[in-house]
């Protein structure tokens, strides 16, 4: 009860905030990572690419960090930055398989970040791994000092995204990528306030109306950025209906039960109980993956 009563004041001090920024870092840190997390192997924290037979989001997790390491063109010399990183698991991931030379990860949250770094650490990565505090639109980084900017679901919070843009841009080596896995509208008509179930609450409150836009007006602002050749391509139909399954089921789940709190398990079974609604305004969202280059 006490841990119900904190996350809701939580929610409530989430939904008061006014600076965009703030409202991102408070709103990752509602939810206690023992209930994010319980019966779970991996800390990703995005939608998961399911293709056929997986029924893991510790699996479509990955798949989904390597859709996007794939559509970046990693390779192994390469200095990655990551925006958003979350608690940084593709990152390891991608330093493990892809072999990149260094990972350098920027988010907002001091949670994150230092979970990041405590595990670089722990696994003696800490030469190769480098996780700060700071903001996807001023990026502490110099001109022309990276090989590829990734952003793994984070994207869509920037304030606003296309200052993102610019500044991957700017930290880009010529000939460098900038790739993105992303939640946008499928059409600029389905208006941001009209989402309303509770899996789709961080729509209406964390996504600012500035990045509320289409595949055509994502492409444009690649190209606005002084990107060439951008590609946004919908991989929708390998992530939301997957995600939605796997957490719909979850409450049932006789390791999660085990692990949760009785009143955690009975909330997110509230939680996704509207499966119409849910299945309804996931039908207005688009998944993407978007690519583009520097000249």
């Amino acid at each position: 009860m006490l841990e119900n009563l904190r996350t809701f004041g939580r929610v409530i001090r989430t939904l008061a905030t006014k600076d965009p920024v703030t409202r991102v870092r408070r709103f990752y840190e509602i939810q206690s990572p023992d209930v994010e997390f319980a019966a779970r192997t991996t800390r990703y924290m995005n939608v998961g690419y399911w293709e056929e037979g997986v029924t893991s989001i510790d699996v479509a997790g990955e798949a989904l960090a390597t859709k996007l390491a794939d559509a970046a063109g990693f390779k192994p010399d390469d200095t990655v930055l990551d925006v958003g990183f979350g608690y940084g698991d593709q990152d390891f991931a991608w330093l493990r398989d892809r072999r990149v030379a260094k990972v350098h990860g920027i988010n907002v949250t001091p949670r994150h970040v230092e979970h990041a770094r405590e595990r670089a650490r722990r696994e003696g990565l800490a030469d190769r791994a480098d996780f700060q505090l700071g903001t996807a639109t001023e990026l502490p980084f110099p001109d022309a000092s990276v090989d590829r900017v990734v952003a793994l679901e984070s994207a869509f919070h920037f304030y606003p995204r296309s200052a993102f843009f610019a500044e991957a841009f700017r930290v880009l080596r010529p000939g460098g990528t900038l790739a993105t896995a992303d939640i946008i509208p499928l059409s600029n008509d389905t208006a941001r306030m009209s989402i309303s179930s509770g899996p789709l609450s961080f729509v209406k409150f964390s996504i600012p109306d500035e990045n509320w836009h289409d595949r055509t007006v994502y492409g444009e602002q690649l190209a606005a950025a002084g990107f060439v050749n951008p590609e946004v391509r919908s991989i929708q139909d390998r992530t939301w209906e997957g995600w939605r399954r796997f957490q719909a089921a979850r409450p049932s789940d006789p390791a999660f039960q085990a692990e949760a709190e009785r009143s955690a398990v009975k909330g997110m079974a509230n939680h996704w109980r509207d499966e119409a609604l849910i299945k309804k305004e996931l039908a207005l969202l688009d998944y993407v993956i978007a690519v583009a280059h520097k000249p």
